[in-house]
């Protein structure tokens, strides 16, 4: 479950963890998004938490934050697609299409899980 603590808003699905390189490493690929993967990155910078959608079967929610958990950027990121986000993160939330929407994601919400 993940929580816009900012608006109160709830996403009810199952949250997994890529909390180590090979995790990372493969993210949602070759996977049909059914559950939200947060990427836990070593330090907080912006180059290291860019991403791609190589091998990704369909478009999918992404929400990047920092060290503190509030929002530093979001996209819906498209398959053969490259995204670096604006700000450093610390964290990158990965997730089905409709994630956004239901949390209704703006910079500077908190996002908990």
């Amino acid at each position: 479950m993940l929580i816009n603590e900012t608006k109160e808003l709830v996403w009810g699905g199952e949250v997994k963890f890529a909390d180590t390189f090979i995790k990372r490493f493969l993210g949602l690929m070759f996977r049909k998004p059914r559950y939200a993967l947060i990427f836990v990155l070593p330090t907080e910078t912006r180059i290291n938490a860019s991403i791609h959608g190589f091998f990704m079967r369909e478009a999918i929610d992404v929400i990047f934050l920092d060290s503190k958990r509030k929002v530093v950027d979001f996209t819906i990121l498209r398959p053969w697609r490259l995204y670096t986000p604006k700000r450093p993160a610390k964290y990158i939330i990965e997730g089905p299409k409709g994630m956004l929407q239901t949390l209704r994601v703006e910079v500077g919400d908190v996002i908990k899980w």
